[in-house]
């Protein structure tokens, strides 16, 4: 007991110096919110840095951008729905295209819950024109230019590039446009429309809440699907002289009415002038929500065997790996997919589309000696979470790092709606390592805050991926892919 007693006394100081000692520790430790902003200002001043690497030409690069545009109607989704009264469905379901208020619903619902982009043709104007009188009416409603080619085309503007743009526009549209855009195409009295609704992560709409923030698209076009500024293009093409020649818009062709024959025709036109520019000339095709599997069958035959840069998102990835590998469309993919998942996806479309130019041109005298088509060097991905790149060594396009880094930027600055990135409205959701790839053995790469883009090589070409500073407060998701990729190809190019 006295030995007991004896120990008491230093138990009790032991104790006190312990509590003492943690005290400290806890009155010098940064607040867990400290810890996190230091890391978000490490990455913001790390890609800032690796952005700002690599400038734009001062002889300004010339860049031409098709086709077509419109004016989007930007709106509330839940505050347009209701008001317009859509009833509510306990049915998501996909549909092709859009015949009435039930399927709007339907269509919408059923890409709202897991926040996936989706765009669909409209083919009842008259119910079109009467969602647009109701979102004219909308509080909080805005109008922007909009469409792949006019947002790209701004971009690059913006960018420090000179642009030649291929469209058909009203003169109020042009009027908006850079000085350093020159339009090629006819003049028209209305501008097609399309309705942005737009909605945040944790929107809410009948008993749905979204994953994510993002975007559905209607539209109901009547120009854009011809191309017919594609003539006036070619022709202005030919003096223009561009580094770079940017093909969008295509998915205003997806389930339009056309008569037999039609769309083939248009296509075909397409690729001809694809097939007759100069072969220094990069083409990079940007490709967009497509449901219908002919479309992208005539576009993979007539348009991305002339492309040597391709970009897209997480739900067209999946989409055009399924179906170049003969499957059906993916209709709605994982809209938060894992690094490493969208790596073997682009190292799948990469492998099989320079496959089949090789096959295309195994036999060289088929074509009097001409290459047909283009091997596939440059392939952009866009996710939320991050950007990912692969381009081929050796290739013309250049500065990828930087590129993917710039890419990022734009990422935060267009869907926040400012070009300065403000760290209260932006968290990173990129897991903190990453490995290259699902295969057994894969390297796991960790986040470095201090050079938060990864690159490395494999085979022939190299990767980079860079994560996303995550917009919190959204302005704006539609025309964050065209604004991302138009920014990644500036540096490039």
């Amino acid at each position: 007991m006295m030995e007991g007693g004896n120990r008491l006394p230093w138990m009790k100081y032991g104790s006190v110096l312990s509590l003492f000692v943690v005290l400290v520790a806890i009155w010098f430790r940064s607040p867990p919110n400290t810890v996190l902003d230091d890391r978000l200002d490490t990455v913001l001043s790390s890609l800032l840095r690796a952005e700002r690497k690599v400038g734009v030409n001062d002889a300004r690069p010339r860049v031409a951008v098709g086709f077509g545009g419109c004016v989007d109607l930007i709106v509330d989704a839940a505050s347009f729905l209701n008001k317009i009264g859509v009833s509510h469905t306990d049915q998501p379901l996909h549909h092709d295209y859009l015949e009435n208020a039930e399927q709007l619903a339907q269509s919408f619902a059923y890409f709202f819950a897991p926040g996936a982009a989706a765009e669909r043709f409209m083919i009842n104007e008259t119910l079109f024109s009467e969602l647009v009188e109701g979102a004219r009416d909308l509080p909080g409603n805005r109008w922007a230019v909009g469409g792949n080619a006019p947002v790209m085309a701004s971009r690059m503007a913006t960018e420090g590039c000179d642009v030649l743009l291929g469209g058909s526009f009203s003169t109020d549209f042009t009027e908006v446009l850079s000085q350093h855009i020159t339009v090629a195409g006819k003049v028209i009295e209305e501008p097609d429309i399309h309705l942005i609704l737009e909605y945040s992560s944790g929107a809410s709409w009948a008993t749905y809440t979204s994953r994510r923030a993002n975007r559905y698209i209607i539209h109901s076009d009547a120009h854009n699907p011809y191309l017919d500024s594609l003539d006036e293009f070619a022709e202005k093409l030919k003096d223009f002289q561009p580094d770079l020649l940017i093909v969008g818009g295509l998915q205003m062709m997806d389930n339009f009415p056309f008569n037999s024959g039609e769309r083939e025709a248009v296509l075909s036109r397409l690729a001809h002038l694809l097939d007759s520019s100069s072969p220094q000339i990069g083409i990079h095709f940007e490709m967009a929500s497509f449901v219908d599997e002919n479309i992208v069958d005539d576009l993979l035959h007539y348009v991305v065997p002339h492309a040597d840069s391709l970009g897209m998102n997480e739900q067209e990835l999946p989409n055009l790996l399924s179906l170049i590998k003969g499957s059906n469309i993916t209709v709605l993919s994982d809209p938060n997919p894992r690094v490493a998942t969208v790596l073997d996806q682009m190292r799948e479309v990469y492998r099989i589309l320079n496959q089949r130019y090789k096959d295309a041109n195994s036999d060289g005298e088929a074509n009097g000696g001409k290459p047909k088509g283009k091997p596939l060097t440059r392939l952009h991905v866009h996710t939320l979470a991050f950007q990912a790149m692969i381009v081929t060594r050796g290739s013309q396009w250049k500065n990828t790092m930087s590129a993917t880094a710039k890419a990022s930027l734009t990422a935060n600055r267009h869907v926040c709606g400012s070009n300065d990135i403000d760290l209260s409205k932006a968290r990173l959701i990129m897991d903190d390592s990453f490995s290259v790839s699902h295969r057994e053995g894969s390297q796991r790469i960790p986040l470095q805050e201090t050079r938060p883009v990864s690159c490395w090589d494999e085979d022939d070409y190299q990767i980079c991926v860079a994560p996303v500073l995550v917009c919190t407060e959204v302005y704006q998701t539609a025309g964050g892919g065209d604004n991302v990729s138009a920014a990644g190809l500036v540096l490039q190019i």
